[in-house]
């Protein structure tokens, strides 16, 4: 049930992601300020939250040294995997995408500091 409810939420990110939005990876940093009391991007070290080093492409629940939620291990092992339309679903609702997540912030709304956010984290993800 759960993993039916996870591909419902996942195929739903064609809803949410747009290809053609653009992306301002400097206005991506402005937001992800938001982020930085529990997460890092520009190096590889875990937080409150995992490091975001290298995020783009990584299985849900994986980076090392980091003790996920079982929830987060979960979606990991039921095939999410951190692209640009998953995140963008995430960074909506995340406890609504992973419930029983332990990330507590709420979300951001706006589609275009999603997705600047996500041109932000590509930088450190090559």
């Amino acid at each position: 049930m759960r993993a039916t409810a996870l591909f419902i939420v996942l195929s739903a990110t064609t809803f949410f992601a747009s290809p053609s939005q653009a992306q301002d990876a400097a206005a991506g940093e402005k937001v992800f300020t938001k982020c930085k009391v529990c997460h890092v991007a520009d190096q590889d070290q875990n937080r409150i939250g995992p490091s975001l080093n290298g995020v783009i492409g990584r299985v849900a629940g994986t980076h090392p040294g980091f003790t996920y939620s079982a929830a987060m291990i979960a979606a990991g092992k039921s095939g999410v995997k951190w692209d640009e339309p998953t995140l963008t679903t995430y960074l909506h609702a995340p406890q609504s995408m992973v419930k029983g997540t332990k990330m507590t912030f709420p979300g951001l709304k706006d589609d275009k500091d999603i997705a600047n956010v996500i041109a932000y984290l590509k930088q450190f993800s090559k």
